[in-house]
């Protein structure tokens, strides 16, 4: 599926008050490298002063990148809340799901909450849906290898798209059964939003496969491709 449509400056937020995973840098050169490639402009932060009504304006995207923790003030929230309500478009990265635990809203945004995950081992990605941008051009069975986050509810109901699953039968310690989602994507108010549980090690961000996932990820969050 070809991307298409102009994607303009992204905002890519890494801050972290929990855990940190090591392959941040990776990531967000990744993203910067889509952005050289795509022609859009990615802001990376750490500062949540960064999240006003003023700097959200004109945005075409924000991406949690492997934050943890609370990682936003009040005025933060309030600012991208609002962002979002009004068409914003919003991707969440793997330990995204570990983020703002006691914002409701943001639960709601993303879907599920992290639960827990095993070790880091090869599984099968399960993609239940090839029309999405972030999934059209992966095998119907696509080995991988990451930490399977568990949820502590799943994410799948009505108005939740679920683009892909994992199959708990070729690793050890999955907790969520068969039904065990790890992409999907929804839209919230006037504005989108994207997640994936995959992107935990370094070596993610260099896959040209995965980084495909990312970028159509992107381009749909910020509205620019169905």
């Amino acid at each position: 599926m070809p991307l298409t449509g102009h994607l303009p400056n992204v905002l890519v937020y890494t801050r972290t008050t929990a855990y940190r995973h090591d392959s941040i840098p990776a990531a967000r050169t990744a993203l910067r490298e889509l952005g050289e490639e795509e022609g859009f402009t990615v802001e990376t932060s750490e500062d949540p002063a960064v999240f006003t009504d003023a700097s959200l304006a004109g945005r075409g995207a924000v991406v949690f990148l492997s934050t943890s923790g609370e990682v936003l003030t009040e005025e933060g929230r309030a600012a991208l809340q609002r962002w979002i309500t009004d068409g914003g478009g919003f991707m969440g990265v793997h330990s995204a799901a570990c983020t703002e635990y006691d914002w409701p809203y943001y639960g709601e945004l993303l879907g599920a909450r992290f639960g827990g995950h095993p070790a880091f081992q090869p599984g099968t990605v399960l993609v239940d849906d090839r029309s999405h941008p972030a999934t059209a051009h992966l095998p119907a069975r696509w080995e991988w290898s990451d930490e399977w986050y568990d949820f502590r509810t799943g994410p799948r109901r009505p108005g939740v798209r679920v683009l892909a699953t994992v199959d708990e039968t070729g690793y050890v310690g999955g907790g969520m059964g068969a039904d065990h989602p790890l992409v999907w994507c929804k839209d919230s108010g006037a504005g989108r939003s994207f997640y994936t549980a995959l992107g935990h090690a370094d070596e993610a961000y260099s896959d040209p496969a995965f980084r495909r996932h990312l970028l159509g990820g992107l381009y749909w969050a910020a509205g620019t491709t169905d």
